[in-house]
C-alpha cells in the first residue's frame, strides 16, 4: 500500500507494507497530531518527523494570526460605520426631516395665511429636503450591501442612452452634455451604473462655484467608454486624492453637505460592475472624475484591459 496523508486535526500517514503495526505521534499545537502508523522509527527519523510537525506548526499558527488579523480589520470597519451611521442618525437625517416639519407646519398653522408664493417656496422646501432624504438613505443602503457582499451585478451589454439620462436628470440646469450618440455598447449593469454616475455628478455639482456648469463628456477607446465628469470648484489635494472614496470623507468639511458617503459608494459601485473611477485635476482648476466602463464587443472578446 503506498504512503497517503489526511489533513485536518489530526495528520494521518499510514506506512507501507513493511508496517508492523507501531504509530508515531509528533504533537505540532494544542488542537493537532501528526501521527505515522507503520515501523518504529529510529532517533534519527523521530527527529525528522518533528521538524516537519515544527514546521507545519508555525504555518498554522500563521495561518491562524492572519484569519484573526482579517477578523480584526472586519470588526474595526463595523464599529467605524456604526458610529458614522450613529452620526447620521443624529444629525444627516435629523437635519432634512427637521426642515421638512417646519415647512409642513407653515403650510399646515391655521394661524397664518401664505399667499401663492410662500406656497410655493415651502412646497419646493420640502420637496429638496425629502430628495436628500432619499439619497442619504439611498447611499447608505448601498453601503451596507457593499460592505456585507450582498451586491449582485447582473452584467449585460447596455447603451449609455440607458443610463446617462436618468442619471443626470436632477442636475440638467447645471450640466454642459456632450454625449456622442452612436458610442458603443458597454458591458455592465444598468441600474447599478446609473447610481455611480448620479452620485459622481451629484458631488460635482455640489462643489461647483455658483453659476457655473459641470461638463460632462463621454468618448470612445478600443476597448472602453470613458465619460468625464468636470467641475471647477475647489479640486482636491493630490494627499486626498487617495482616500476620498473611502466612506465618511468630504472633500470640503466646512460644506456642511452630508456625510460623504456618494464617492464611497460610487467607487463600490463601479468596481461590482467591472467598471473604474479615478480622479484628475481639471485644467485652470478644480476636479475632473473619470468613469471607464469595457465596451461589451471588448468584454466579450477577452481583450479589455480596464
Amino acid at each position: 500500500m503506498g504512503h497517503r496523508c489526511g489533513i485536518g486535526h489530526w495528520f494521518w500517514c499510514p506506512a507501507g507494507p513493511e508496517s508492523d503495526g507501531a504509530v508515531t505521534e509528533v504533537a505540532i499545537d494544542e488542537r493537532h497530531r501528526l501521527v505515522l502508523a507503520g515501523r518504529v522509527l529510529p532517533a534519527s527519523d523521530r527527529q525528522v518527523v518533528e521538524a516537519f510537525g515544527a514546521q507545519a506548526g508555525i504555518v498554522l499558527e500563521h495561518r491562524r494570526l492572519r484569519e484573526q488579523a482579517a477578523q480584526a480589520e472586519v470588526l474595526e470597519r463595523t464599529e467605524s460605520t456604526r458610529t458614522a451611521l450613529l452620526a447620521a442618525v443624529s444629525h444627516d437625517l435629523r437635519t432634512p426631516l427637521a426642515v421638512i416639519r417646519t415647512a409642513v407646519d407653515g403650510l399646515s398653522s391655521p394661524d397664518v395665511e401664505l399667499d401663492v408664493e410662500d406656497r410655493d417656496i415651502l412646497t419646493a422646501t420640502i420637496a429638496d429636503s425629502t430628495y436628500r432624504l432619499e439619497r442619504l438613505i439611498g447611499n447608505l443602503l448601498d453601503l451596507s450591501r457593499l460592505q456585507t457582499g450582498a451586491v449582485r451585478p447582473a452584467l449585460r451589454a447596455a447603451s449609455l442612452e440607458e443610463v446617462v439620462p436618468i442619471a443626470v436628470e436632477p442636475w440638467l440646469a447645471e450640466l454642459t452634455l456632450d454625449v456622442p450618440e452612436d458610442l458603443p455598447l458597454v458591458h455592465t449593469d444598468p441600474g447599478l451604473f446609473e447610481r455611480v454616475v448620479e452620485n459622481v455628478v451629484s458631488n460635482a455639482v455640489r462643489y461647483s462655484p455658483p453659476g457655473t456648469k459641470v461638463l460632462f463628456t463621454a468618448s470612445a477607446s478600443r476597448d472602453a467608454v470613458e465619460l468625464r465628469v468636470a467641475d471647477s470648484g475647489p479640486g482636491v489635494p493630490d494627499d486626498r486624492k487617495a482616500t476620498m472614496f473611502e466612506p465618511f470623507q468630504r472633500l470640503d468639511d466646512t460644506s456642511g453637505g452630508g456625510l460623504g458617503l456618494g464617492l464611497a459608494v460610487a467607487s463600490g459601485l463601479a468596481t461590482a460592475v467591472g467598471a473604474r473611477i479615478t480622479a484628475e485635476d481639471t485644467p485652470g482648476g478644480g476636479l475632473t472624475m473619470v468613469l471607464t466602463v469595457p465596451r461589451d464587443e471588448a468584454w466579450r472578446d477577452g481583450t479589455d484591459q480596464s
